[in-house]
């Protein structure tokens, strides 16, 4: 019987997915690549986060998002799994605004980090 959970997400761009990561501080390997788990159980990720236990965590493509796929009962992260997954998708919203927005021609001119931990971003173009 299988461990491994898999959790949805709204997650879709690797680029902004391994770039949030980064800025969290995970330490994250490029895939594919294999999750371990249970009794040497294994799924396949596009990225893979090793823990000092081994079993990992990872996110693999299900064709529509990136899910998170993990034994949750070895989780040994330093955030629960929500708290984890809040924090990874908010620097990966910020990730996909700064690189769609600047795929249309704009620059971010004001950013600033509220009390509630959200992100205040102002971009602007220049037309001529």
């Amino acid at each position: 019987m299988s461990h491994f959970s898999n959790i949805k997400t709204q997650i879709r761009n690797l680029t902004s997915l391994e770039a949030a990561l980064s800025d969290l501080g995970v330490d994250w390997k490029a895939g594919p690549r294999s999750v371990r788990g249970y009794q040497g159980q294994t799924r396949n990720a596009e990225v893979v986060i090793e823990q000092e236990n081994d079993y990992d965590i990872g996110f693999s493509w299900n064709g529509n998002e990136y899910e998170l796929v993990a034994d949750l009962q070895y989780w040994k992260q330093s955030w629960s799994v929500d708290g984890f997954l809040n924090r990874v998708t908010q620097r990966y919203a910020y990730h996909t605004v700064i690189h769609e927005t600047e795929k249309q021609g704009f620059q971010v001119s004001e950013q600033q980090k509220n009390e509630d931990g959200s992100i205040r971003l102002v971009v602007q173009r220049w037309s001529a």
